[in-house]
């Protein structure tokens, strides 16, 4: 069985955005990093379970799109070429936040 490992340490140097969710998709520009940059990739994690989605301004959301929950940990995403972050609530109303990292 492979295993995927993180083997640089990522640091987070800067405040992300939090994303409250509801019923309706909501979205945010995701965070720039400490060079003041569109970050590459970011670490997402949450409060309750939530459906998230990355993409251009105007990205929603929808009940199939990627489930993150807070028992998982935080995902990292790559999020090259994109410029926002949706989420969606899975079963209940929470907080999605999605923080720059840096290696």
């Amino acid at each position: 069985m492979a295993f995927n490992t993180v083997k640089t340490p990522f640091r987070i140097l800067l405040t992300g955005v939090n994303i409250t969710t509801g019923a309706a998709s909501a979205s945010a520009a995701i965070p720039v990093n400490s060079a003041a940059i569109a970050a590459r990739y970011v670490v997402v994690s949450c409060t309750v379970n939530a459906r998230i989605r990355v993409g251009q301004s105007g990205v929603t959301a929808l009940a199939t799109d990627m489930l993150i929950g807070p028992s998982s940990g935080p995902v990292i995403l790559d999020v090259s070429g994109c410029t926002h972050i949706a989420a969606i609530q899975d079963t209940g109303a929470g907080v999605v936040s999605v923080c720059p990292m840096e290696w």
